[in-house]
C-alpha cells in the first residue's frame, strides 16, 4: 500500500483489515526501525515522502509545480506585500510572479531571492544560517529579521496537509518559523503537489482553519479536495 499510493492511514487500515489501530501501529513502528517507512501523526509515509534537500526537491515534478505557481500568482494583489516561504514550488512562484506589480516580497530562502531580483522584484533576504534541508534560513537571526514584517500573504511552504493535523513540516526549527510567520501574516496560501495531500510530517504548524488558500493540482483527488473545502479554504485548482 505504500508503494502505491505513498502513505497510509492507520484508522483506515484497522477498519480495512478488522484489526486494532493499536496492532497497526505497532507493525508501522516495526516497519520503519527496519528503514521500510517513516512513521507520521496517524500513519506513516513511504520513504520517498522523507525530507529531501532544496536542490533535490528543486529537480522534481518541475511541470507540475510551474503549473501551481502560475495558479497562485493570480491570488497574489499588485501592491502587496508577500512572504515566500522556503519551498521548491515557492522558487517556481518567485519566477512567475509580476515585475510591474509593485510587489515587495520576502524570503528566508537564497534560490527564492536570486529569481526575484532577476525579476527587478523589491526583495527583502532574511538573515542567519542556511538549512541544506529545508533551503532557507529558520534559526534565531531569521525569527528576529521576520519579527520587522507584516505580510499581506504567506506562501507557506507545505511538507504534508491533513484534516486532523492541518500543515505540518518534517523540521522542528522548520515548523516553529512557519508558524511564526504565520502569527504576523493577514492571510495564508499554500501551493500543494498530490503527494502532500492527507499527508503528515511530524511537527505542527498551522490548523487548516488558519489556511485562507490551496493551489491543488488539476488531478487532485476529488474527496482531499473538498475535505479542505468543507474546512473553509477556498480551493484553485491549476490548469
Amino acid at each position: 500500500r505504500l508503494d502505491l499510493s505513498g502513505r497510509v492511514i492507520a484508522a483506515e487500515l484497522a477498519q480495512e483489515l478488522g484489526v486494532s489501530e493499536d496492532t497497526i501501529r505497532r507493525d508501522l513502528r516495526e516497519m520503519a526501525a527496519s528503514g521500510l517507512c517513516r512513521r507520521v501523526y496517524g500513519g506513516a509515509l513511504s520513504i520517498s515522502l522523507s525530507p529531501t534537500s532544496m536542490n533535490e526537491r528543486i529537480g522534481i515534478a518541475g511541470e507540475s509545480k510551474a503549473a501551481l505557481a502560475r495558479a497562485a500568482a493570480g491570488l497574489v494583489p499588485a501592491g502587496s506585500t508577500v512572504f515566500l516561504d522556503a519551498s521548491s514550488t515557492n522558487l517556481a512562484l518567485a519566477k512567475v510572479l509580476p515585475s510591474g506589480g509593485g510587489l515587495t516580497v520576502a524570503t528566508n530562502a537564497p534560490a527564492i531571492a536570486a529569481a526575484l531580483v532577476e525579476r527587478d522584484i523589491a526583495t527583502i533576504q532574511l538573515g542567519g544560517l542556511i538549512d541544506p534541508k529545508v533551503g532557507g534560513a529558520i534559526g534565531a537571526k531569521a525569527l528576529r529579521d521576520a519579527e520587522a514584517l507584516r505580510p499581506d500573504i504567506l506562501v507557506l511552504g507545505v511538507c504534508g496537509i491533513d484534516l486532523e493535523a492541518g500543515v505540518t513540516a518534517f523540521s522542528f526549527e522548520d515548523a516553529e518559523f512557519k508558524r511564526f510567520l504565520a502569527s504576523r501574516s493577514r492571510a495564508v496560501l499554500v501551493a500543494i503537489t498530490n503527494d502532500k495531500l492527507s499527508a503528515a510530517a511530524p511537527y505542527s504548524v498551522v490548523p487548516l482553519s488558519r489556511v485562507a488558500h490551496a493551489v491543488i493540482e488539476a488531478d487532485a483527488d476529488e474527496t482531499e479536495a473538498a475535505a479542505l473545502a468543507a474546512a473553509g479554504i477556498n480551493i484553485l485548482r491549476a490548469v
